[in-house]
This record gives structure tokens, C-alpha cells and sequence, in this order.
């Protein structure tokens, strides 16, 4: 099935950040955020067990199952299973993202890609949400930046586990879609490859924005498009930067990219554009983007969000920025630009 046949909306919400991350959110700051969505139109909701050890997970179910179960979308992902509370925060094992979400539950997650795990996945999933089904799984995280050298490894693992599950899942009517939720392109260039299991898609986190988009472009878009599947974009702010954030992937922006987002803000402010609506608009105009997800944990980013993607920003914008070199060459512009 396409993706843009199950999601709603081309803007949906990334819940990331409702794990905790960077930060202690308030449980009533993070209903009232998922509510200000809700109230804003958005749809479709994205999350995962990683995101506080669940807390994300558990603060979107309590809200939305308060909601008609057939009016919105939910993805989440499997290859992080949450396993049992510990007395001391300070063991926990959360990989990559050690530190991200301190301020989350203090449960350890194992990283397992089997297909027991998967389904185990799936149910814990179901019970935190409080419903009956998920749309779509994403396969989370099975490249370098999570694995290091062993990352082939861990592909192969989910290859034989995951994949299969997710694949027969998808067949049997159980969930609408499956795909890989990752930060780099080489997993999905390597699923591209095989005969089978097939995905319906791609979650491509930080790897399609204003600020980067030269590997995605080149190495993946051209055979997502000839082989009619889709991409959701997580990441479009690059982790904050290009809004004027200090951290880039997660950690502090490197000087050539806050050299590259100063040279984008002069043009932006020149044509009277936000930097929210110029990667917003930069993303969606490639015609494999189904949607995108930006994070937010305050309401106020919610209409920040709806104001960006509802401003037009002009084709003269466009054309200084490639002009000026700073977006690909054969980069999809709005309108063509």
C-alpha cells in the first residue's frame, strides 16, 4: 500500500520529544501539545518505545484514545524493546542516544530485531497507545550511526526477523504499512536491493532537509521513485539548527553549518520568510514526501508549525538559493523554482 494512502495530512506530529527529551516536560505541558495537534487538524501521529522508555508512547495514547479511533494515524517502531524499571537511572542502556532522554522513564532498552521480539514490540506498543492497532511500523534505527561497524550485522538480524514479521503483519491486514525508520541513507539503499520483504516506505530522519539533502538526493530518491514507494521526513529543522537551534544531529552544529544556515537566514529575511516555512516548503516539494513530522513539546510550536507550512514563500526566494549554491542542483523546488 502507498503511504499516502494511509496517512492524513501532509503535516503530521513527531513525538520525540515528548520522551523527555533534552529536558523534564511537565505531563501537563505534553497533553496540552498533543491537543493543540489535535486541535490543529494534524492526524497523523509518529512516536517509538526509544522516546523516554515509553513516555511518549504512553502520553500519546492517553490523549488520543480519547479520540475516534478511524479519524487519526499512529506509527511507532520496533527493534528497542523497554525492558524492566531499574532503581537506578544511571544504569540505563540507551545506546546512541545515552543522554538524550535522562529525563525519561528509568527502564534499559535492549536493542533485539527478531521476530519475537518484533510482535513483543507491537503488543507492548498497543497497551502504552491504548488501542487496537498500529498503521505503521518503522524498523528503527539499523545503520552506522546507532551500530558503528557492525551495523551490517544488525541489518541482517532484522532482514531475517523484523522484516519477515512486519512483511506477513502487512499481508495478514494487521498493520497498513512497514518501512525503516533511520538517520542515514545506506540501510535504505541496502533494502532497495532485495527481492523480498518488501517495504511500503521510508521514515528518513534528518537526512532531507534544507541544510542536508545531497546523499538522499543523489543515492535513494531516484529508486524510491522508480519503485512507487514513499518517504515521511523526520528532522526537517535538522535537530534545531536551521531554526536557529545550537545542536545539528543531535550535538553542537559544526561551524559550516551555522555558516550555512546564516547565508539561508540572510536570504530568507531579504524575501520576508521564516526559516520554519523554508524547510517545511523545501521538503514537501519533492514528490516522493508524503508528509513530514516536526517534533514539538509546546503548544505555541504547533501554530509555528501550521503558520510555516500555510506561508507561500516566493520563487524569487527559491532562486537565490540555488543561485547562491545553496541547495542542490537537481534538488525539487516549490513551483519549480
Amino acid at each position: 500500500m502507498h503511504l499516502g494512502d494511509v496517512l492524513s495530512g501532509n503535516l503530521g506530529f513527531g513525538s520525540a520529544p515528548l520522551g523527555n527529551l533534552y529536558r523534564n516536560i511537565p505531563d501537563e505541558e505534553a497533553v496540552a501539545t498533543i491537543e493543540a495537534a489535535w486541535k490543529s487538524g494534524i492526524r497523523y501521529f509518529d512516536v517509538a518505545p526509544l522516546y523516554g522508555a515509553g513516555l511518549a508512547e504512553i502520553r500519546l495514547g492517553e490523549v488520543l484514545s480519547r479520540y475516534p479511533r478511524e479519524e487519526f494515524v499512529i506509527s511507532t517502531k520496533v527493534g528497542k524493546i523497554i525492558l524492566d524499571e531499574v532503581e537506578d537511572p544511571t544504569t540505563r542502556d540507551l545506546g546512541e542516544k545515552t543522554g538524550l532522554y535522562e529525563h525519561g522513564r528509568p527502564n534499559k532498552i535492549a536493542n533485539d530485531y527478531s521476530e519475537s521480539a518484533t510482535l513483543r514490540s507491537i503488543e507492548e506498543s498497543l497497551k502504552r497507545l491504548e488501542t487496537d492497532r498500529i498503521d505503521i511500523i518503522w524498523v528503527h534505527d539499523v545503520a552506522q550511526d546507532a551500530y558503528g561497524d557492525e551495523w551490517l550485522g544488525v541489518f541482517e538480524n532484522a532482514r531475517k526477523g523484523a522484516f519477515k514479521a512486519l512483511d506477513r503483519l502487512r499481508d495478514e491486514g494487521v498493520i497498513k504499512a512497514w518501512g525503516l525508520g533511520v538517520n542515514r541513507v545506506e540501510p535504505i539503499e541496502l533494502i532497495l536491493d532485495l527481492d523480498a520483504p518488501r517495504p511500503d516506505g521510508f521514515l528518513l530522519a534528518g537526512r532531507y532537509t534544507l541544510l542536508d539533502h545531497d546523499k538522499a538526493l543523489q543515492r535513494v530518491m531516484p529508486e524510491v521513485t522508480k519503485q512507487g514507494l514513499s518517504v515521511v521526513v523526520g528532522g526537517a529543522y535538522s535537530s534545531g539548527a536551521l531554526v536557529g537551534g545550537p545542536n545539528f544531529e543531535y550535538a553542537p552544529a559544526p561551524p559550516e553549518i551555522l555558516r550555512k544556515v546564516a547565508d539561508i537566514k540572510a536570504i530568507a529575511d531579504r524575501h520576508g520568510v521564516s526559516m520554519k516555512s523554508a524547510g517545511l516548503h523545501f521538503v514537501l516539494a519533492s514528490p516522493v514526501v508524503v508528509a513530514v513530522i516536526p517534533g514539538a513539546s509546546k503548544p505555541s510550536r504547533i501554530a509555528e508549525d501550521l503558520e510555516a507550512l500555510q506561508a507561500v514563500p516566493p520563487a524569487a526566494f527559491w532562486q537565490e538559493l540555488r543561485s547562491q549554491g545553496l541547495v542542490h542542483p537537481d534538488a525539487p523546488l516549490p513551483g519549480d523554482a
